[in-house]
């Protein structure tokens, strides 16, 4: 039979290379076939067959055409594996580098993070970008880009170092420089770049980006995705697993700045006083950053000392198991005035019991409920020193609400480390409770005002630029010169942390933010008439009204028992214990990526030191490939 093969390398206009062959000839035979009548004397070794109607890249040279399915129609192209693409960095620096195109875009992230010194690719992943506005006069502006096409591609799992990067970032001053960029944070960006963003104004918006995901077992190409073409590269799990600073200052750098920019175009909701706050580590981070020029950890044998510790993973029982206290407690209900009542407090494992006085604590309570499974967001400020709980706890009908207002920061910090470590399974005798409540502690530490000098931090206003480290809401709200003040007060909390500290406590605070980690869908739950909010985390599914916003139900990924899709009808099925069924469609997304987030969360939880090094990557697209993965 003949067949036409278009060579992609003999430009667009040339017209495609007949060959003679026969259904018996295996692929590697034919581009042997094909290279000898262009008579290009060249490598053509990352060169392969793509099939245009099937969308598939006939990689197995070994296999004949008639295997494959091949017959004198088909549309073949002869060309590279490998193309330049556009990668959107969360710093905002865009590279131009070659990446497989006919890899699944799992094994592409894996290669990308490789050559950028990234470690843990797998909780990264590519995305379909959102369009910033453009206005009329910046029609000519042309986008800086920096190249890194001459990179040779490497296949070792982790590349060799020199002077702490890798060896072909050494190679020239220039590439030296760009590696700096990608593991130095930015300096604040001006307020009308944060303006030009595009700024997701509901949850519905959030779904849409979030739909835009690529396709983790499917390649580049099948998805669209042409020579050339602009993706954004971000973290997809917000598991962050073995964090070493010492090893991490690129991933380190760039999950601060991707978490920076989440606050600065509210992405995440956050409080007034944590908004100064996050300006204030901004500011600091910037500051500390122009001198020391990277993230430095401390000496060798401290490294060995504490990665010895860290092996041992000692667990140390706590000295007590329950504590009680005099708490206020309220309970919300629709079409009443709010009003609060006192109580005596019990908690004991991972419940907590109430009573009517101390003496009656040794009777049967008024109610125990178990935070298992249940949502705990803090509701602080310590200036007017409100310190609420909030509990959201699941129940057949829906989600419980309950608040508790602590006395002062001790209690506060007590009970929200009991209520974070109880809704996780585990109990006030783990041995995380004191670091839990010490973690608390100094996030409290550093939201305190504070009414003397200034220190060290500038006198006048010129010197910074507070509409730099705030969101747009609070542009609007107040004048630079009145937000000066109260970073700069936020400021002297955190002025004496090193550039590796600073930075990890503002990861540390966006991490406790009640939203974090949520990824958003559009869905129509089985049964039901009207499109709902399922919000993805780390360790929880949240069904959330769409019409005011409220979180409905919560459900855990350690409840559930199996998950399936119904790939003909599009829908998601999910069970957990206690025989909970539910089931949904996806609205703003392909039902895939539902399922590839599910998937890829336990694959996440599946990780562990021992084995840090071995990524599974079989067990990844076992978990998440759906019909690629059987």
């Amino acid at each position: 039979m003949f067949s036409s093969v278009t060579v992609e390398d003999l430009g667009s206009d040339a017209p495609p290379v007949t060959l003679s062959v026969d259904s018996g000839l295996h692929v590697g035979g034919v581009i042997l076939k094909l290279v000898e009548k262009t008579q290009i004397k060249r490598d053509w070794s990352d060169h392969a067959l793509w099939w245009e109607q099937k969308q598939r890249w006939l990689l197995r040279t070994a296999w004949t055409l008639d295997k494959y399915g091949i017959h004198a129609d088909a549309r073949l192209v002869f060309m590279p594996q490998h193309k330049p693409l556009r990668l959107g960095l969360p710093n905002g620096i865009t590279l131009r580098l070659r990446a497989c195109f006919s890899s699944s875009v799992f094994q592409t992230v894996m290669g990308i993070c490789r050559m950028l010194n990234i470690r843990h690719p797998e909780e990264l992943s590519l995305l379909q970008p959102v369009e910033e506005k453009k206005k009329k006069k910046d029609k000519n502006s042309a986008e800086e880009i920096y190249d890194l096409t001459e990179v040779p591609l490497s296949s070792a799992s982790r590349p060799c170092l020199y002077n702490g990067m890798p060896a072909h970032f050494a190679d020239s001053p220039q590439m030296e420089a760009i590696y700096k960029m990608l593991s130095v944070t930015q300096p604040p960006p001006a307020p009308e770049v944060i303006a030009k963003q595009y700024r997701a104004a509901s949850v519905v918006d959030k779904a849409h980006i979030h739909g835009r995901w690529l396709d983790s077992s499917r390649c580049l190409l099948q998805q669209g995705i042409q020579e050339n073409s602009r993706l954004w590269l971000r973290f997809k799990y917000f598991a962050f697993y073995d964090m070493e600073p010492k090893y991490d200052v690129v991933r380190l750098t760039q999950l601060y700045e991707q978490a920076r920019w989440a606050i600065l175009l509210e992405d995440i909701d956050c409080t007034e006083e944590e908004m100064m706050l996050f300006g204030a580590l901004q500011y600091h981070i910037s500051k500390v950053s122009q001198s020391e020029p990277q993230m430095l950890s401390s000496s060798a044998a401290m490294d060995d000392l504490e990665s010895a510790l860290q092996s041992l993973e000692v667990k140390m029982e706590g000295e007590s198991n329950d504590m009680s206290n005099v708490i206020v407690c309220f309970r919300p209900k629709r079409m009443t005035l709010k009003g609060y009542k006192q109580y005596w407090f019990k908690f004991q494992d991972t419940s907590i019991s109430y009573f009517k006085s101390k003496e009656e604590s040794i009777g049967e309570p008024i109610q125990q409920i178990n935070l298992k499974g249940c949502e705990v967001a803090p509701d602080v400020n310590v200036t007017a020193q409100k310190f609420l709980i909030r509990l959201l706890i699941p129940a057949p009908e829906g989600m419980n609400e309950v608040y508790l207002r602590c006395e002062n920061e001790q209690q506060y910090a007590q009970w929200m480390a009991g209520c974070r470590l109880a809704s996780k399974g585990k109990s006030l005798a783990d041995s995380s409770f004191q670091s839990e409540i010490q973690s608390i502690r100094s996030f409290l530490a550093m939201q305190k005002t504070s009414s003397g000098t200034h220190g060290n931090a500038p006198a006048n206003d010129e010197s910074i630029n507070t509409h730099s480290l705030v969101s747009p809401r609070y542009h609007k709200k107040y004048k630079a010169k009145q937000l000066t003040p109260r970073i700069l007060d936020a400021y002297q909390n955190v002025a004496q942390l090193s550039l590796t500290d600073a930075v990890m406590r503002f990861l540390q605070i966006w991490q406790a933010l009640p939203d974090f980690g949520l990824s958003y869908v559009v869905v129509r739950f089985k049964g039901s008439r009207k499109d709902e909010v399922l919000g993805i985390g780390p360790n929880r599914l949240i069904r959330i009204d769409l019409a005011v916003g409220d979180v409905v139900k919560t459900w855990r990924y350690n409840n559930m028992k199996q998950w399936n899709v119904n790939w003909d009808i599009r829908q998601v099925a999910i069970e957990f214990e206690g025989n909970i069924n539910i089931a949904f469609a996806c609205v703003t997304a392909d039902c895939k990526i539902v399922h590839e987030f599910i998937g890829g969360y336990i694959f996440m939880s599946t990780r562990s030191r021992a084995k840090s090094d071995t990524l599974n990557e079989e067990l990844f697209h076992k978990l998440t490939g759906g019909h690629e993965a059987l």
